[in-house]
């Protein structure tokens, strides 16, 4: 299969014709998938439809390694935890694909990143090590090809002092959510011609704020109309964007469905909340078909929004997930 073609699907029937393809590559190659695949279904030629394949539940990449066979490891990406918590281990076997899709993206959402001179508050995905969201917005900041572009820790003053400076610039500010709250606490700022990106995410630094509210106050800080977002996770390669709203769109060789939170084999249809399916085609060596912790609705147009997250994780039937 040349993984490049995806970078190319046009039509639905494309990206299905695409996921029956990995799919099956992945449940002959990938292990820990087959097995969660045989638990669920009798007769695998029975799918026509990527509706119909079986999401493996997000947890498994604290306890799995799920990676296909015979595949080498170029990296590690991890994900952020509490203290004593297990955190996620996505083994990736091309760098080269991960930068493909996440360079793809940006372009289909923002245009060439040397339009921009692209910044990065993200002091707590800086602070841990193996962080896709930093290795991305690294490697954008390396495409902007301009002098200016960059990441902040916890330098505050630094950072405020450079948008002011660059403040007539086209500027991309990538931000963990309770950095850009810090500054729009703590600083006058009228940031009316950026674009301010926040990545979500408290990491236990502030008490959770619902995205609507956060937006309003970002807002009215900085002077904007909009505050963009970008949805993406340890376990995928593939990310989705909102331009404003909390309104998500995916790139063309990813899609999001809605299960039911009682049944998790039924497929909800538009306008109806529930758990957040995600279909990563980029993701082809390990696992593209992901059922995620986190609770949305989508609309008859494929956009989405992100409502919240399960309060606890409650998964059972198979003892993949018992060490």
């Amino acid at each position: 299969m040349q993984i490049n073609r995806i970078f190319n699907i046009k039509t639905d029937a494309e990206f299905n014709d695409f996921a029956i393809n990995i799919f099956h590559y992945q449940y002959s190659n990938n292990p820990v998938y087959q097995e969660f695949v045989n638990f669920h279904l009798s007769n695998i030629n029975r799918i026509d439809h990527y509706s119909q394949i079986p999401f493996l539940p997000i947890e498994f990449f604290k306890t799995h390694k799920v990676l296909c066979n015979n595949c080498k490891t170029e990296k590690i990406f991890t994900s952020s935890g509490t203290t004593g918590s297990k955190v996620s281990r996505h083994y990736i076997s091309s760098l080269n694909i991960y930068e493909q899709s996440f360079s793809t993206c940006f372009r289909l959402f923002y245009g060439d990143p040397e339009q921009y001179v692209i910044l990065a508050l993200l002091p707590s995905y800086l602070e841990q090590k193996g962080s896709s969201l930093v290795y991305m917005v690294e490697k954008l900041i390396e495409q902007s090809k301009n002098k200016d572009s960059g990441f902040y820790l916890n330098n505050y003053d630094e950072l405020v002092e450079k948008l002011k400076v660059l403040r007539h610039k086209k500027i991309i500010l990538f931000g963990v959510t309770y950095a850009l709250l810090d500054i729009a606490e703590n600083y006058e700022l009228d940031l009316a011609n950026l674009i301010i990106l926040e990545t979500g995410g408290m990491k236990g630094r502030r008490k959770e704020i619902i995205r609507e509210d956060l937006h309003q106050v970002l807002c009215e800080r900085f002077n904007l109309q909009n505050i963009h977002s970008e949805y993406g996770m340890t376990e995928l390669l593939s990310q989705a964007y909102s331009k404003g709203k909390g309104v998500f769109e995916t790139p063309p060789w990813m899609k999001i469905l809605i299960r039911d939170t009682n049944d998790p084999k039924t497929i909800l249809g538009s306008g109806v909340t529930g758990g957040i399916n995600m279909i990563d085609l980029a993701n082809i060596y390990s696992c593209s078909f992901i059922a995620t912790q986190d609770l949305g609705r989508i609309q008859s147009n494929g956009t989405f929004e992100i409502l919240g997250r399960f309060d606890e994780s409650d998964i059972r039937g198979c003892n993949l997930l018992v060490e």
